[in-house]
């Protein structure tokens, strides 16, 4: 072969190998634009708006470079969103909390539980008061009673510690959604469930403890006005939920390697730690569907699992 065939021949496989993934890398067939397909990302729109697009957009770039393909995080409305955006294969990847995480599988066959935080394998609820409503702190489930003929707000219809669970530790003290005064609010975030409580417009709600906590650290609630009456018993909560589609976008193992690229976060990574310390957690852990049996048989009890 003459030396100027040989060069030519050189120059036409450069694009080529450099097109080529890299070894660890998760290939994918592009779309009809001839670009990698993003992961699209989700969550339930449990907080304030600013701190959730703060929150995913960081964990998006995370994601991304540990991936090797584009992850976009894309708002929603409400819980019910989340769930139905997952179920027609607008998100791939969802932050859940049980109750939501429980409907998503069950209207998603192959569906997986991948991840979860630390704190939720025991997560609690906490039950607030108004101070000038005159409750004080009670020390056990049945001193629940104490909210009757009360105005009290949930959080979302749909959340797991601002609703479910609130609603099923009420019921094992003999209360139903009857004994309130008047209709039970539902406030649409634990947020607003602080915001609406401190205000007075509700002598009590109930939210999920690690909102509080952190409100209560960065000193946005006035405990001048608001106490905390009970902690409820530990449950499951909050996890990530993978849609299968994934697997024939970008491979088999991709649930996997999603896993992978969460129990990594590090807290000793500065960058890492930051998202971790915006998730409330030391660190994710694995999970799988079979730990949210009792976030569905109190689904079904209570009517939000048919």
């Amino acid at each position: 072969m003459k030396k100027t065939s040989l060069v030519g021949l050189l120059l036409l496989l450069l694009p080529l190998a450099a097109c080529s993934p890299r070894p660890n890398s998760t290939t994918s067939a592009p779309n009809a634009s001839g670009q990698v397909q993003p992961l699209v990302a989700g969550a339930i729109p449990d907080q304030d708006p600013e701190k959730l697009q703060r929150l995913y957009g960081k964990l998006a770039d995370y994601l991304t470079r540990e991936l090797g393909v584009p992850v976009q995080y894309k708002p929603v409305t409400d819980y019910t969103a989340a769930v139905t955006a997952f179920k027609v294969g607008d998100l791939d990847l969802v932050w859940f909390g049980g109750l939501t995480g429980v409907q998503a599988r069950l209207q998603v066959p192959g569906a997986e539980a991948i991840a979860q935080r630390d704190i939720d394998e025991k997560f609690h609820s906490v039950f607030i008061a108004n101070k000038s409503s005159g409750l004080t702190p009670i020390q056990d489930l049945k001193s629940l009673t104490a909210l009757k003929g009360r105005t009290f707000t949930f959080g979302s219809e749909s959340s797991t510690s601002g609703r479910l669970m609130p609603q099923y530790f009420l019921q094992q003290a003999g209360m139903s959604l009857n004994d309130f005064k008047g209709q039970p609010g539902f406030s649409s975030s634990h947020d607003a469930t602080i915001k609406l409580v401190e205000a007075g417009t509700y002598d009590a709600g109930v939210l999920n403890q690690q909102v509080w906590r952190d409100r209560v650290k960065a000193g946005e609630v006035n405990l001048d006005k608001v106490v905390v009456l009970w902690q409820t018993p530990a449950y499951y909560d909050y996890h990530w939920v993978v849609n299968p589609q994934v697997k024939q976008r970008y491979s088999e193992d991709f649930p996997q390697k999603l896993q992978a690229a969460l129990l990594k976060l590090d807290p000793k990574v500065p960058e890492q730690k930051e998202i971790l310390d915006l998730f409330g957690a030391q660190k994710f852990i694995p999970t799988q569907n079979g730990n949210y049996a009792k976030i569905e048989a109190v689904g079904r009890e209570i009517g939000k699992i048919k």
